[in-house]
């Protein structure tokens, strides 16, 4: 009996992982296409003056942050980290909001693994139903985000505008399009994606090769109801964004998932919901939580969750007027599928494609490319230093971030993820000890060749500050930029949050 569970258990354990393989052996092609066609956008697109655009939320801010949106294709914590970077340097939340919408789901790379792996209706119900969506969230945004919670979370953001190292090119420069180095940084932006949501994508075909292979039936059929006409059509609407809510997989990465609830029997605005629903899983909450307060947090999860349920109803009522609701549900591989036929001559020919990209990549110094980037050292994610969300200097290299997401992870574990040539975690003290690496970073106590930042009363190390300021014949160091610049509008240095004999340094000891 034993022996015939374990071998049940091997057949099934195999089944969802070809299930798996086949979902992405059917989309490999459009993954690589997308991922390319985004880098070159990210790479090419002007985006520079866009803050200055998104003042308000007038048709014409949601038409300009829906279009800044799709041009700055990014995953779900980038998307957030940059929608908050808009909003503290003066952006209207509603369009940064709208924008942190269109970047996720008015996107090229999720239109393409929709049309392979679902069909072309799918793809069509994506750019239908995230019009929609903006639509919606500019005028349920206008109501629910009153004037006084906004204030309340400007006045939490600190924009550090950091003072971070320009390169020879410019800092809002770009390579021109008809060169390598151009071209080089395109390639290293797509590889950098696809290095950021390798998780995600691992994470969603693994999931959802299970679910197709294991999930009995019966099961979907008891989550989704069926046969009560509109009632069903509605309880499936509400029930995907919160299956979205606890999946935690973002981006593409759910598509594979939305294949497999479409399999059990979801409708298709259920679908829809579930795949606009990746902004509001549950990191992203606790991300939104830290940036702009609980109250407002709440209001971004009600009216997000509203919005996508509504525009799932909406798009699934006018797909199904229309007839355009596939009737295929059924997505099993067979020898066929995995045979010589145009999806493998398809893949064939864009694996060249994304060798030859992830080649460019690797080359991209040698070619003049990426000046202004970086790399971010957490989730691999190419940034450009003007414009990165997060930057942190520490043991004298400038490390940035597409997020604070990322930069708490990096402060989190920093030994984890310094490169094996790059700075050591440990260096020695004055008196001989070692100091921690949080000196650096402003999470150990104070030492001999350490002070006090006088805005926050974090620690950071003498030789190596972010910032520093002299007054009155005293040295300040700051952990940051933007406590050097608030410390800059005090007229009374004294009055400074943490000012003590700790924060200064006297100018003749230097």
């Amino acid at each position: 009996m034993l022996g015939l569970s374990v071998a049940r258990f091997l057949t099934d354990l195999g089944h969802g992982m070809f299930e798996a393989f086949y979902m992405f052996f059917e989309t490999f092609w459009a993954l690589v296409l997308g991922f390319g066609l985004s880098g070159a956008v990210q790479a090419f697109v002007p985006r520079d003056a866009m803050r200055k655009k998104l003042g308000g939320h007038r048709p014409s801010h949601v038409a300009r942050a829906s279009g800044y949106g799709m041009a700055s294709s990014s995953c779900s914590y980038a998307a957030s980290a940059m929608a908050k970077s808009l909003f503290a340097k003066g952006a209207d939340f509603t369009s940064s909001m709208i924008f942190m919408v269109a970047s996720t789901n008015l996107v090229i790379e999720l239109g393409l693994v929709l049309l392979v792996l679902m069909g072309w209706q799918f793809t069509l119900a994506e750019f239908v139903g995230g019009s929609i969506m903006i639509s919606l969230l500019a005028l349920l945004g206008s109501i629910a985000f009153t004037a006084s919670l906004v204030s309340i979370a400007r006045k939490r953001l600190r924009d550090p505008a950091p003072e971070v190292p320009v390169s020879a090119r410019g800092a809002d420069s770009k390579a021109p399009i008809k060169t390598l180095a151009g071209w080089s940084d395109a390639a290293s932006y797509a590889v950098a994606d696809v290095t950021m949501l390798r998780k995600e994508l691992i994470i969603g075909y693994g999931v959802a090769g299970f679910l197709t292979a294991l999930v009995p039936m019966k099961l979907w059929s008891d989550l989704f109801l069926h046969g009560h006409g509109a009632w069903s059509s509605i309880e499936n609407a509400f029930v995907g964004p919160l299956i979205a809510v606890v999946s935690w997989v973002c981006s593409v990465g759910n598509v594979p998932l939305a294949a497999a609830l479409w399999s059990g029997g979801i409708s298709f605005g259920g679908v829809i919901a579930f795949v606009f629903a990746d902004l509001i899983t549950m990191p992203l909450l606790f991300i939104y939580r830290r940036y702009y307060g609980g109250k407002l947090t709440l209001r971004i999860f009600v009216v997000f969750y509203l919005i996508m349920v509504t525009t799932g109803l909406i798009v699934g009522a006018l797909f199904g007027a229309l007839h355009l609701i596939p009737q295929r549900r059924s997505f099993s591989p067979s020898a066929d599928h995995l045979s010589w036929n145009y999806t493998t001559i398809l893949n064939i020919a864009f694996l060249a494609l994304g060798l030859a990209l992830w080649w460019l990549a690797r080359k991209q110094e040698r070619f003049g490319g990426g000046v202004g980037y970086a790399i971010d050292p957490v989730c691999h994610m190419q940034v450009r230093t003007s414009q990165a969300p997060g930057h942190l200097l520490c043991h004298g290299t400038h490390y940035y971030f597409c997020s604070d997401h990322c930069l708490h992870a990096f402060e989190a574990d920093t030994q984890r993820y310094l490169p094996a040539d790059g700075p050591t975690p440990m260096a020695e003290a004055a008196g001989g000890g070692p100091i921690s690496l949080g000196s650096a970073i402003g999470t150990a106590a104070p030492r001999a060749d350490t002070g006090i930042d006088p805005m926050c009363g974090m620690t950071v190390r003498l030789d190596h500050p972010a910032a520093e300021r002299y007054r009155d014949g005293h040295r300040f160091v700051f952990c940051n930029p933007g406590c050097a610049a608030q410390f800059d509008e005090l007229g009374d240095m004294t009055s400074a949050p943490h000012f003590s004999e700790a924060s200064m340094q006297r100018q003749d000891g230097l």
